[in-house]
């Protein structure tokens, strides 16, 4: 049986204390209406929902543009170059560069998406333990195993990266100095690629028959630890409705 943790005390706030379940449920529904809307107008209703989500989470304001900082990278080229590469209406000319006004409402509407959805999976990880919401995606259905691939590849993720830390060390202490263009890095790179792969290789058949002699596969099926209240069924119940009329301002504006 897992412990609860501090979120599921009655001073929390009600997301921390929702139903991991229903919590999967409704922010992911959520999420998936976000990425559907393509009408300009209703873009102001999506920051406002999302806005209102941080605000009864109560998540730390740094702590999110922390977990924002990282994944704005990957989309910022892609905000940069719309505004010059896409539409056909002139907005802004300058030199030889064109933004356009098709262009830089796909820039917004792209941008606004992502930090939308990015800020939803920040709150549903932010609020629940990440073990408990495993937990809770096997009590929906998902199958033990996948449970517990995610969960080993979580725990070895930090495994390897120490082993790539202390091998980056040992290679110092032996005379190896990284050379300042980057491809010239890449004999090494190749080299220390192939060696956590093998070493992690051969981890993970160790922890396999160490999990096959303690009996794993056979263990009987737990019941779901889980209890969803009115409370519970009530917010699951809003954000449907939330989804609802987002879809019909996105087809009716």
């Amino acid at each position: 049986m897992i412990a609860h943790s501090a979120t599921d005390s009655p001073a929390a706030p009600f997301v921390h204390r929702w139903d991991p379940r229903m919590k999967l449920i409704g922010l992911l529904l959520l999420a998936f209406t976000f990425s559907f809307v393509t009408n300009p107008r209703v873009l102001p209703v999506m920051i406002a929902l999302t806005l209102v989500v941080v605000a009864v989470s109560r998540y730390p304001l740094n702590l999110l543009l922390r977990r924002l900082r990282y994944p704005s990278l990957v989309i910022l080229g892609l905000i940069a170059l719309l505004p010059f590469i896409s539409g056909f209406t002139p907005l802004v000319e300058w030199g030889g560069l064109t933004i356009t006004r098709e262009g830089l409402q796909a820039a917004i509407l792209v941008a606004t998406r992502f930090f939308c959805i990015v800020t939803l999976a920040a709150v549903l990880l932010g609020t629940t333990p990440l073990l408990r919401t495993i937990t809770a995606m096997q009590a929906l259905g998902l199958p033990s195993i996948m449970a517990d691939m995610t969960l080993l590849v979580i725990r070895y993720l930090e495994v390897l990266s120490a082993d790539l830390r202390r091998m980056r060390i040992a290679m110092r202490l032996r005379g190896h100095a990284e050379q300042r263009r980057p491809w010239r890095n890449l004999p090494t790179l190749a080299w220390l690629t192939g060696s956590l792969i093998l070493r992690g290789y051969e981890r993970s058949q160790g922890v396999y028959n160490a999990m096959r002699l303690r009996g794993y596969g056979h263990a009987p099926i737990r019941q779901s630890e889980f209890t969803a209240n009115r409370k519970d069924l009530l917010a699951l119940a809003g954000i449907c409705a939330l989804s609802g009329i987002l879809i019909w301002l996105e087809l009716a504006l």
